[in-house]
């Protein structure tokens, strides 16, 4: 029989979070601290809005962009939060934001066509390129810049082949962030040589200090050159309803939209309603929740770098990326052996790229009362390798 299966399906490698993620919950009294998820429940009145459209009866399709009256809303939100202008032609109702990713890549590249992916990075964009005919190049990023993208860096990596870059900023898994004048940096390069960006903003609510976020598609010149990608999983604890979108040129929205057409239909109805709630009366959920990310922040720093896990101070999303080579350890190692010991899962700085090694990735979307337990164990597990 022949062979049944794609050989570009068979090269990808499955997911490095979702491995330990797996391993940890076939054991007895593990703390997680490996996936980003919101511990907060979704707020009540947008879980209310949800089963009211059930009641109302509200579960046929929706058209294929979703309703009108969310992406009405959502141009209005990223209006009032973003200083960004679209319409609501020029956004579209995905299924969460990775599938906004996925079907921007499908929509924009052509065989040969190169995407630089700065890395750490969310593990979906590698391999949603790959798929969709493009050559992913991967770039390095530095602990000694922040994990930011510099100029050199960039310029390093352009080739007349480049068509795309990716921003990933506030960052999964370092938790940096890009301030308006280093994307202006960006920017300008961008259009010196052309190119489109797409631009995950799915954290763009969680950015702490005075500085909030700026999306590069507010600069000027850079609204017609960028997909931006944005859900309601992060900001409104939202993960589970399934539900992200894109906000795009015409142009590239209408391709985006025919891609969704065929394989999607359209984003949970019930699920666009309750977003529509969100946006509309969920702003002070919001503030509340990334107040509370702040203080976890803020502790789990000071405690780790205590330790001796040198940690820079993330500016966004929930994660922190300690530095743990001084306990003379792979990323690999000291994360299964933490596991294995002291019952805590933490993910490998490597899931999110060769770069990472060295590294961890922490989440703090737990409890304060479930991070000081964790830190106590890893603090045990530190000392004892320490005498070893």
């Amino acid at each position: 029989m022949r062979e049944p299966l794609s050989q570009a399906v068979q090269g990808l490698a499955p997911s490095g979070i979702r491995r330990f993620f797996d391993l940890a919950s076939t054991m007895d009294d593990v703390i997680s601290l490996g996936v980003g998820e919101p511990d907060f429940d979704t707020p009540w009145h947008i879980r209310e809005e949800g089963i009211y459209a059930l009641e109302k009866g509200r579960t046929f399709y929706t058209s294929n962009a979703g309703l009108s009256e969310l992406r009405t809303e959502i141009t209005k939100y990223l209006k009032r939060r973003f200083s960004l202008e679209y319409s609501p032609d020029e956004v579209f109702i995905t299924v969460g934001g990775s599938e906004a990713i996925d079907i921007a890549f499908r929509v924009m590249l052509d065989p040969g066509d190169e995407v630089i992916i700065p890395e750490p990075c969310y593990v979906s964009y590698l391999p949603c390129v790959i798929l969709a005919g493009g050559t992913p190049v991967r770039l390095p990023l530095d602990a000694g810049d922040q994990f930011k993208l510099t100029a050199e860096k960039l310029e390093s990596a352009i080739t007349e082949r480049t068509k795309m870059v990716v921003l990933p900023f506030p960052n999964n898994p370092t938790g940096a962030v890009m301030t308006k004048y280093e994307l202006q940096v960006i920017a300008d390069i961008v259009k010196r040589h052309d190119l489109f960006v797409l631009s995950d903003e799915i954290y763009a609510e969680l950015t702490y200090g005075d500085e909030r976020h700026t999306s590069i598609a507010s600069l000027p010149e850079m609204k017609e050159r960028t997909v931006v990608i944005n859900g309601f999983s992060k900001a409104f604890a939202m993960t589970g309803w399934r539900l992200g979108y894109a906000a795009a040129p015409v142009k590239i929205l209408k391709q985006m939209i025919k891609i969704h057409q065929y394989v999607i239909m359209c984003a949970p109805t019930t699920s666009q309603y309750a977003a529509i709630e969100a946006l509309r009366n969920g702003d002070s959920d919001v503030e509340m929740m990334r107040d509370s990310y702040d203080e976890r922040r803020r502790f789990l720093v000071h405690e780790l770098n205590g330790m001796g896990l040198t940690c820079f101070e993330p500016r966004g999303a929930f994660y922190v990326f300690p530095d743990i080579r001084s306990t003379g350890m792979s990323s690999e190692e000291f994360a299964t052996k933490l596991l294995n010991e002291q019952r805590v899962a933490v993910v490998p700085g490597t899931a999110f790229g060769d770069c990472g090694e060295g590294f961890l990735r922490i989440s703090y979307a737990y409890s304060i009362e479930n991070l000081k337990i964790a830190l106590d164990k890893i603090k045990d597990f530190v000392d004892t390798k320490k005498k070893m």
